[in-house]
């Protein structure tokens, strides 16, 4: 029988095999940082490619994960789901994007449909909810990069997202003495936020200044809604990763964890950068 999802229960507790190893996790962000630099001025096709490859594994991650709360999400159609829709923003923009998801969607349905009835609504609905979060707010990352001074806004939008977990990283480990969620995350303070807040606006204003040459309001404003939903993330993994009952989502990034573990506040950054500019644009 399969068990209801969500529920917490110590009979089967997903390990967290991950580490923390400082060396490990360096090499790997400066892997990152040149893919992305790459994709972002010398060969765009680069970033399709990454954000297809980040999809994917994220939505294999986030489905593996599901099964130890009994949840069997499709994983081939899913993760072919989820590569594709980077691609196709990259090919078609917004439209072909928007297209994608539909058969994105209408594919693992469909697919699921044809299997066992045990489950069945629930493994339809953590497909969708994996494809949305784990494909979809990505891909608006490669939309943002289509506009103009697209590279310069999408590192705007990810140098934001680090600022806001470094400084509240660091804040929060010197000065954290109030939890904001203890439930969801003990660890994540409000002297923390307030790091992230402040490291983010100043962050946010070089960048407006420096890499946009737009007002540096505007950067400060961006950098306030990025910190904002970027906590939101990183609280929406950790009562995900919490009700599963693992530490980390994956274990591909050595110091790091999962896929999901390294972008879950980028993913709702790039999102919000997109509205934001796009909101910057119409208002000139």
């Amino acid at each position: 029988m399969l068990k209801r999802p969500f529920h917490r229960s110590t009979e089967h507790r997903a390990p967290s095999r991950a580490g923390r190893n400082l060396p490990a996790a360096i090499a790997v962000a400066v892997v990152l940082i040149a893919a992305l630099v790459t994709g972002l001025f010398f060969v765009p096709l680069v970033l399709a490619l990454l954000a297809g490859a980040a999809s994917g594994i994220g939505v294999w991650e986030i489905a593996r994960s599901l099964t130890y709360r009994g949840v069997q999400i499709p994983k081939v159609p899913a993760v072919l789901a989820a590569v594709a829709m980077p691609l196709a923003a990259f090919f078609g923009g917004a439209e072909w994007l928007s297209m994608a998801l539909v058969l994105s969607v209408t594919l693992v349905v469909v697919w699921r449909a044809f299997g066992s009835r045990e489950g069945m609504m629930l493994s339809m609905m953590g497909s969708v909810f994996a494809l949305v979060w784990a494909s979809f707010l990505l891909s608006t990352a490669v939309l943002l990069y289509h506009s103009a001074d697209g590279p310069q806004k999408v590192l705007t939008v990810i140098l934001l997202a680090i600022s806001s977990d470094t400084f509240g990283y660091a804040v929060g480990v010197v000065w954290g003495k109030h939890p904001m969620a203890p439930k969801i995350s003990p660890k994540k303070s409000w002297e923390g936020f307030a790091g992230s807040l402040g490291g983010a606006v100043v962050a946010g204003v070089l960048c407006a200044l420096l890499l946009l040459g737009i007002p540096w309001w505007q950067g400060a404003v961006l950098a306030v809604a990025i910190v904002a939903v970027a906590t939101v993330g990183d609280f929406s993994e950790s009562m995900v990763k919490r009700e599963i009952g693992i530490k980390d989502m994956g274990t591909l990034l050595p110091g790091h964890g999962g896929v999901m573990d390294r972008i879950d506040s980028i993913l709702f950054a790039v999102i919000t950068g997109y509205v934001i500019f796009e909101l910057f644009s119409v208002l000139g």
